[in-house]
């Protein structure tokens, strides 16, 4: 495990966004740019960048109203966050990136690649594009039930998104750890993003990006269904790593997975 020293930056945006972000490693170095998952913030990927190289340059985006940036601007679609991660990126001059992204993240990582086709070389989903629910978008019916919970009960509907990612063997405390970081999201930013995630169609997305796509999922969350759907367009690998939020439980895991997938570009 490597001492990483990280420089922590902002970049300005329109509508008062204000993007925060780390950034270590050399600029001649493979550049990964992390995408946390929705309520998450860069934090969540502190443990993996102690196991990469320290060749690698490494940054980390908080997205808006996530972590430490603040914006307020009215739109939280998956395309919008794609702008706060194309800030960072030319904010530092990156000419090339894998970029990996968490659960909502990952829809984020697909669309900073449908952004910047001669930046970004390669998306990386951690347990994300496979939730058939949300995937591809659905009609307006399925889209308000799926919805409808978070306007009701939104801790209810936060502590059911974390159990629907927990594993049998799960530790309850970190379950209860995750709970308390994502139901405590800012609003009215974290209520909109969900509807940006459930109203994004990834179908189109992926007709447009050309790179490729790997995707690391929870084995005892994937379906046959959607590797029978999207196979043939997404590397889907299935993973023993822990629950929905591998990346935080296993970092050492994660990051081979990572370094093995810069290491066959």
């Amino acid at each position: 495990m490597t001492t990483r020293i990280a420089a922590s930056r902002e970049v300005q945006r329109a509508d008062h966004t204000t993007i925060h972000y780390t950034i270590s490693g050399p600029a001649d170095g493979p550049t990964l740019a992390f995408i946390h998952g929705w309520g998450c913030n860069r934090n969540d990927f502190d443990a993996i960048a102690g196991f990469l190289p320290e060749n690698y340059r490494l940054l980390a985006v908080d997205l808006g109203e996530h972590g430490d940036s603040r914006s307020t601007r009215d739109v939280w679609t998956m395309e919008e966050f794609a702008h706060d991660v194309k800030a960072v990126l030319e904010t530092e001059s990156v000419d090339d990136c894998v970029v990996v992204g968490h659960s909502l993240g990952g829809a984020v990582a697909v669309e900073a690649g449908r952004l910047l086709p001669d930046v970004v070389s390669h998306v990386v989903a951690l347990d994300a594009l496979h939730y058939l629910a949300l995937f591809p978008a659905p009609d307006e019916q399925l889209a308000k039930a799926l919805l409808q919970p978070f306007h009701d009960d939104f801790p209810a509907a936060v502590r059911g998104l974390v159990e629907g990612g927990s594993l049998e063997d799960t530790d309850p405390a970190l379950k209860d750890a995750y709970f308390e970081k994502m139901s405590a999201v800012r609003q009215p930013a974290g209520l909109r993003s969900i509807e940006g995630l459930v109203h994004w169609d990834m179908d189109a997305a992926l007709r447009e990006v050309k790179q490729p796509i790997t995707l690391f999922a929870v084995r005892d969350i994937l379906t046959q269904e959607a590797i029978d759907r999207y196979g043939d367009r997404i590397h889907i690998v299935p993973v023993d790593l822990g629950s929905h939020h591998f990346h935080v439980e296993s970092p050492e895991g994660t990051a081979k997975l990572l370094v093995d997938v810069v290491s066959a570009r």
